[in-house]
């Protein structure tokens, strides 16, 4: 189910008519107190947030819902600067779309997620003694916890999925963040960085490999 959090009612009627068209089950809220009590007490597969809400705005309900559940977030709004976007995107938001929107651009970026979400089901990812179990979310080596904010996690299972394939800046960014950064890669390298912080620095190994002047590769 598809959970639409807006407070224009002319535009969520229109998002869920949409999506029950293509075959979706929908709920819509238009208050943000409201719609965090229901997306921690049920397990959506999406969220779609608007950032503009009366009761308790899109941000903070990110915020809150970030520290319990990793249920894929879609910001839909009308704030355009790319603060907004950055902001969004480092509490934990998995997509950032502005008003006015086309429907087949949403509808696509959906499918997206709910098909990345539906592949993370029940699959586990080693490499060595690190274990990356996409149903809990979780990281170990050597089965001591490794704890990675949402987007380091992200960047770990994208790298482990195209493991001997080197992975420039651009696709890691198109891939993990789900946005034009305008050109800013050097996103990736500080993720990279805390990535080794928290695995390489600690055990003592070597998981993400530089390859100079292309990108980043795990290699078996």
């Amino acid at each position: 189910m598809i959970l639409i959090v807006e407070d224009e009612a002319k535009i969520a009627r229109f998002v869920q008519l949409e999506l029950e068209h293509e075959g979706y089950e929908v709920r819509h809220i238009s208050d943000g107190r409201t719609a965090l009590e229901s997306a921690l007490a049920h397990d959506y597969d999406l969220i779609i947030l608007d950032l503009m809400l009366p009761g308790m705005s899109g941000i903070e309900l990110l915020r809150r819902l970030r520290q319990t559940k990793d249920t894929p977030v879609l910001i839909l709004t009308a704030r355009d600067q790319i603060m907004d976007k950055v902001a969004g995107l480092d509490i934990g938001a998995d997509d950032y779309m502005t008003k006015p929107f086309a429907i087949e651009e949403l509808l696509a970026r959906i499918r997206v997620h709910l098909k990345r979400r539906e592949a993370f089901k029940g699959e586990k990812l080693t490499y060595g003694k690190l274990v990356v179990d996409r149903n809990a979310r979780s990281v170990t080596y050597e089965d001591v916890p490794v704890e990675l904010t949402k987007k380091e996690y992200d960047l770990l299972v994208y790298l482990l999925e195209n493991r001997n394939t080197v992975i420039t800046r651009e696709q890691a960014l198109d891939a993990v963040w789900g946005f034009d950064f305008y050109g800013n890669t050097n996103v990736v390298d500080v993720y990279v960085r805390y990535l080794r912080s928290k695995i390489d620095d600690v055990f003592d190994v070597k998981v993400v490999r530089t390859v100079r002047g292309a990108g980043y590769i795990i290699k078996d």
